[in-house]
């Protein structure tokens, strides 16, 4: 099978042309081609499928073989990926996701995209639909507690399941620890993504990211629009910000109705046959 591996700041994944080909279990493919000891190695696996409606179908899976609904930085690469390898012809895209359409802007010069820009749509601050086992009618600046320690976070669904933490100097943070203990607590039923940001003004922020079903990885497009979209309701940041996550820079703009505009760079790195 033809890949080819790609990079969003640093977010790295292999990506397959499946409108002319099918595999029985995409899930186990994905874990061998994740793999960085026996596979290619991974944050993640998508496969371009044919659309009924729309002009792709984008289908992600996490490096341990679960599937996902989206991927900010996966879908910045996609869409590079469908448009050079000449699966759409347009500068503009409607991809098919898990998460609803997303529409695409490709900035493209002599045939290479340069920059992407993905309308990621509305977040959405209702416990049930993020989802997490809570009563109230949102979650901004909740407690939790961790091997005694009391976190203030706040969640949203920006695609797929978000949790925020505000710190005040992220290097001093053990994000692997508290990652993983928080991805997997009790109140997030289907897990969460967490991502642990630091304020340097209110037009700028650095995001580190412990992604569900992919561990720490060194940029989340979805964790940077959740942790601007959480920023800006609680007040703390302006609608156009600057995140510098640890691969890579991405900017996030909120429109009046918090529509999220993610723009950044994807890169690709080889393609091979696996």
């Amino acid at each position: 099978m033809e890949f080819t591996k790609m990079h969003g700041a640093g977010n790295d994944f292999i990506l397959f042309d499946g409108t002319n080909e099918k595999i029985k279990d995409y899930g186990q493919l994905a874990k061998e081609v994740c793999n960085r000891h026996f596979g290619i190695g991974a944050d993640g696996m998508m496969v371009a499928k044919n659309s009924e409606k729309n002009d792709i179908k984008m289908v992600y899976y996490n490096s341990d073989g679960s599937i996902a609904q989206m991927c900010g930085n996966g879908i910045r690469c996609f869409s590079k990926f469908v448009y050079e390898k000449g699966l759409v012809k347009k500068e503009e895209i409607e991809v098919e996701t898990l998460a609803g359409v997303k529409k695409v802007y490709l900035e493209v010069k002599n045939n290479d995209v340069k920059f992407i820009t993905v309308n990621m749509g509305k977040p959405i601050f209702c416990p049930k639909d993020i989802p997490m086992l809570c009563e109230e009618e949102d979650v901004l600046e909740k407690s939790l507690s961790i091997d005694g320690e009391n976190i203030i976070f706040s969640s949203v669904l920006v695609g797929v399941p978000h949790t925020v933490i505000f710190v005040e100097d992220i290097k001093k943070i053990d994000i692997n620890r508290l990652g993983k203990k928080i991805e997997k607590h009790s109140i997030f039923p289907k897990k969460t993504n967490v991502n642990f940001v630091e304020i340097k003004d209110k037009d700028f922020i650095h995001v580190y990211t412990w992604e569900r079903g992919a561990g720490r990885t060194l940029a989340c497009g979805t964790g940077c629009c959740s942790s601007v979209v959480i920023g800006h309701v609680l007040g703390k940041l302006n609608k156009k910000v600057k995140v510098q996550a640890e691969g890579g820079l991405i900017e996030i703009e909120l429109n009046n109705n918090l529509d999220i505009f993610m723009k950044g760079e994807a890169k690709k790195i080889c393609t091979g046959n696996f």
